[in-house]
């Protein structure tokens, strides 16, 4: 039904009409520019108002059709209806302008292909040409099934084998029909990729069960050849979603099967909209460590924008193991890797409610809730609906119950537990024996408390009908769930969806992602504690009823409000909003060097200044979580390999100065650039020499370090207590550096660290506190990068005897916040209140609007600069005092001036470069520029 025939039907009744008045106070309130959402919260809000609103219009629309969208019979899932009945407003990541620019109000729907391991049908051959389809049943079905907020298109695999190019043909072409799309795998691939990594490896790991025990050596041989199979088929994958993906499509990859397509898919198109989410637990991270591929697997998923999890104890190992395991930095909002942020959060999923509570009023559910009423009456009726699996805790659940019995004698004949145990896997050798054990202990309960008539446990292998099962639901008094590790168990919630009658009570394992949602209002219990769950059964079972009562309303509350369309909607909100906000943050973050243009300015430069920072920059990358030594290579810094020759034909290029700007103690820049000709300047720019000369200080006079030794008191006490950290006594300054130790103890420690120092040490003391992501420094004020860096030029001019004023200066380096005032010293800006008539503007490549900055040092300051706490301030677009009469120390265009941030997010710097790697591959291209240029000198001569 199109929109404007609905409003048209909808207009007949009074109730409808205020629905109408509404629906144009919302319109005029979402066109008015001053209504745009500005935060997070503000357009998350909105985008609930309006699904709401659809939601109402929708039931408006449905109220005058015939025929009931709820039926069992129907077709109620998104992929299986036919275009026209998914006719509906929708919330997209348009903006509110695009939707007032619509007559009939009525914004595109946005796409969404849901990528899973399975599809929602199952494929069954007839002949070579045809094909049977069968709705599958699951979680994830069950979760999505009635979503139309969106053109949803279903990608996985159709559970058969298809070898030949006709099968697939006609295959592809009957699951058209019902919006899915096919991802053919052949049988080995299967066993390899599904029943070996996926239901051997991964499966058991993330519900707590551990890797594979039995038989190590075979497990170790075939592990390679099953996780290569697994990134195999989830390229497979990626590359069908690329075939059908169109541009502002959203991706969502569910489940475990498919931790690797966020990586393939981001590979294929960065700005693909990806999200995954994980329908089962998430272990704590000591747990996920003894996983081979752990890091791998880690950072491919955080390929996604938004990963999702069903509860936040999930959502919080998964962090923690991204930060203990693969060294990344945890954030509120997620993982934070060089500048890419992946938001992680918590989605509960939920059923589509109204489904089970329209379906109660349907004729076959009521002849079946007659019949169960009648053959149970006189009886309590106890229900536990679960697969056959070993983390359903099928036989704790009946020990449970036979305890029950045991120590209360007088409900043996009034209580009845009805376990339906759906089968499944039954060609695996555990599960064949999780059977066997299962029966074994319903048999002997039967046998000791049955009678002729009748059994207190009626169990069945097999699943139910839609319709028997809602009768069954509804008929029931308590409710058991005993898993012993379930990522969310839907069951619960469509138990409390069909007791608005009967007010039943939910026993619930606190092990069960649902306990988090429904918690408040059920009975938790721990499974393995089968004494507890048969105290649980007898407190259900005598509940009063105004308990049970307040108990159901709270959790229907829930069970209604928390739906899976809300959850697939809010979830794909969020994905939206995730990438308006990367988009907002990416503007933030200074782009990548430009190193062609970096090494071409400098090729055409006479004098040119390279500062260089030492750690993270001229050192080689180190493993962050302390593996293979690499805290004592820290420790013990070390110039890059790679380096020594490019920086050594950088040195011998008479118009090029190298300055070594660094933290480190003198004794360490010694022993790494003894043999180079540049000049260092060590602790921050308090000392500084040229390599063939003797150290200087530039350090002001009334420079006090009184405080050292209270301070080092400190960092020895908390160096003691904590494992794996270290601290560094400087002249000038004291470091506690903590990266080696355990993330989260590392954190709490600095945090007590530092109350500890603000408490004493440094309460009156004139000093700066310089927190590192996992360091704590203290300085005297004033002791910076940037603050020395005026006094280091001056003298480096002065040794040098320079006659041309610098015209290129590169600044690169992995310096703490507080040093990168050391970018902004060089920044050509125009002042503010001096007037330069004769100044030039230029606009560099990147075609940003710069000036041309003329800098001058005195040789009268220039002769104190050592021995007084004198230091030259930028003021307009000169220094204050002159080296030489009409000499200018800096003549610096804004086209030659590069500033670059190594491996720091956000940066005061004009550009980044990933790691030390990048360092090497710029500093060599600049040492093959002074070469070529010496040829094509030598050339010049000769012709």
């Amino acid at each position: 039904m199109s929109i404007s025939s609905a409003d048209a039907c909808i207009s007949h009744s009074s109730n409808n009409l205020a629905l109408s008045n509404k629906i144009n106070g919302m319109r005029g309130s979402r066109c008015n520019a001053a209504g745009t959402p500005r935060t997070r919260l503000e357009r998350l809000l909105r985008e609930r108002e309006l699904r709401k609103f659809n939601k109402s219009l929708n039931d408006g629309a449905n109220e005058l059709s015939n025929s009931d969208p709820y039926s069992p019979d129907s077709e109620t899932s998104s992929c299986f209806t036919d275009e026209e009945s998914l006719e509906t407003i929708s919330v997209n990541n348009r903006s509110s302008s695009d939707r007032c620019e619509r007559q009939d109000f009525r914004p595109s729907r946005q796409r969404l292909l849901v990528v899973a391991n399975r599809l929602p049908v199952s494929a069954v051959r007839r002949a070579d040409d045809s094909w049977q389809l069968e709705i599958s049943v699951g979680g994830l079905v069950s979760a999505l099934l009635g979503v139309k907020e969106f053109e949803t298109r279903w990608i996985g695999w159709a559970g058969v084998n298809v070898p030949d190019e006709i099968g697939q043909k006609t295959l592809r072409k009957a699951l058209a029909e019902k919006r899915c799309i096919p991802v053919f795998l052949d049988e080995e691939t299967v066993h390899q990729y599904y029943n070996g990594y996926c239901n051997n490896i991964l499966w058991p790991l993330f519900h707590y069960l551990g890797l594979p025990q039995e038989d190590r050596l075979a497990t170790t041989r075939s592990f390679q050849s099953q996780f290569d199979a697994y990134k195999r088929v989830n390229q497979m994958f990626a590359d069908v979603v690329n075939e059908h993906y169109v541009e502002g499509d959203v991706v969502w990859c569910h489940d475990y099967h498919l931790m690797f397509l966020p990586k393939c898919l981001k590979d294929y198109n960065q700005n693909m909209k990806v999200g995954w989410f994980l329908h089962t637990p998430f272990p704590s991270s000591e747990i996920h460590r003894t996983l081979p591929s752990r890091t791998v697997l880690l950072k491919s998923v955080l390929a996604a924008d938004l990963v999702g999890f069903h509860t936040y104890d999930y959502a919080r190992h998964f962090v923690s193991a991204c930060t203990r395991i693969a060294g990344l930095e945890g954030t509120p909002e997620g993982i934070e890797d060089h500048g890419k942020l992946t938001r992680v959060a918590a989605f509960p999923i939920g059923i589509d409610s109204d489904r089970f509570i329209r379906a109660l009023e349907l004729p076959q559910v009521q002849e079946h809730m007659k019949e169960l009423k009648e053959r149970f009456a006189g009886r309590k009726v106890m229900l536990g609906v679960d697969r056959l699996d070993m983390i359903k805790g099928l036989p704790q659940k009946v020990l449970a119950f036979e305890k029950f019995l045991e120590e209360n004698p007088h409900w043996r004949d009034k209580v009845v537990l009805l376990q339906i145990a759906v089968p499944t896997r039954t060609d695996v050798t555990e599960y064949q024996k999780l059977t066997s054990q299962v029966h074994e202990i319903v048999g002997r309960i039967n046998g000791r408390f049955g009678t002729l008539t009748d059994v207190p446990i009626h169990h069945l292998d097999r699943s139910l009908d839609f319709c028997s099962l809602c009768a069954l639901y509804a008929v029931t008094d308590v409710a058991l769930v005993t898993s012993l590790r379930d990522g969310m168990n839907l069951v619960s919630y469509e138990f409390v969806a069909c007791q608005s009658s009967k007010k039943g009570v939910l026993i619930l394992s606190e092990f069960a992602g649902a306990a988090q949602s429904l918690g408040a209002g059920a009975l938790l219990v721990n499974p393995w504690n089968v004494t507890e769950v048969a105290s649980s059964i007898g407190d259900a079972l005598n509940m009063p009823a105004d308990e049970r009562e307040k108990r159901h309303h709270h959790n229907f509350m829930h069970v209604t409000t928390h739906t899976s369309q809300e959850w697939a909607a809010t979830f794909v909100s969020e994905l939206n909003d995730t990438i308006v906000e990367a988009q907002l943050r990416t503007r933030q973050i200074p782009p990548p060097l430009p190193i062609e243009i970096a090494v071409d300015r400098y090729s055409q430069s006479n004098n040119r200044l390279l500062i260089l920072g030492f750690n993270a920059t001229l050192t080689e990358p180190v493993d962050t979580l302390g593996r293979k030594g690499c805290q004592i290579k820290e420790m013990e810094p070390k110039l890059h390999q790679d380096l020594r020759e490019p920086l050594k034909k950088l040195c011998d290029d008479p118009k090029t100065t190298i300055l070594v700007l660094s933290g480190s103690d003198r004794s360490v820049l010694d022993d790494n650039f003894g043999d180079f000709s540049l000049w260092l300047a060590a602790e921050n720019g308090m000392f500084l020499r040229a390599t063939k000369g003797d150290w200087m200080t530039t350090m002001p006079e009334n420079l006090n370090m009184e405080w050292g030794d209270s301070v080092q008191h400190v960092f020895e006490y908390f160096t003691e207590r904590t494992p794996r950290s270290h601290f560094e006594l400087r002249e000038t300054s004291l470091i506690w550096n903590y990266k080696y130790a355990d993330v989260e103890f590392g954190r709490l420690q600095a945090r007590d660290l530092l109350q500890h120092l603000w408490t004493g040490p440094i309460s009156n003391a004139s000093l700066d506190v310089v927190q590192g992501s996992r360091s704590v420094e203290v300085r005297s004020v004033g002791v910076t990068k940037g603050a020395a860096i005026d006094r280091i030029l001056g003298e480096i001019v002065h040794k040098k005897g320079m006659k041309e004023p610098i015209d290129y200066v590169l600044c690169v380096g992995h310096f703490l916040a507080k040093d990168e005032d050391i970018y902004t010293f060089f920044e050509p800006e125009l002042p503010s209140e001096v007037q330069t008539p004769v100044r030039s503007h230029v606009t560099s490549p990147l075609g940003a609007s710069v000036s041309k900055l003329s800098t001058s040092v005195s040789r009268e300051d220039r002769s104190s600069v050592v021995e007084r706490n004198s230091s030259y301030h930028v003021s307009g677009d000169v220094l204050k005092s002159r080296v030489e009469e009409g000499f200018s120390v800096l003549d610096l265009p804004g086209d030659n001036y590069f500033s670059c941030s190594v491996a720091r997010k956000r940066s005061n710097a004009r550009y980044l470069l990933k790691s030390s790697n990048d360092v090497v591959q710029l500093l060599a291209e600049l040492s093959n520029t002074r070469i070529d240029n010496m040829i094509t000198g030598e050339s010049a001569k000769e012709g």
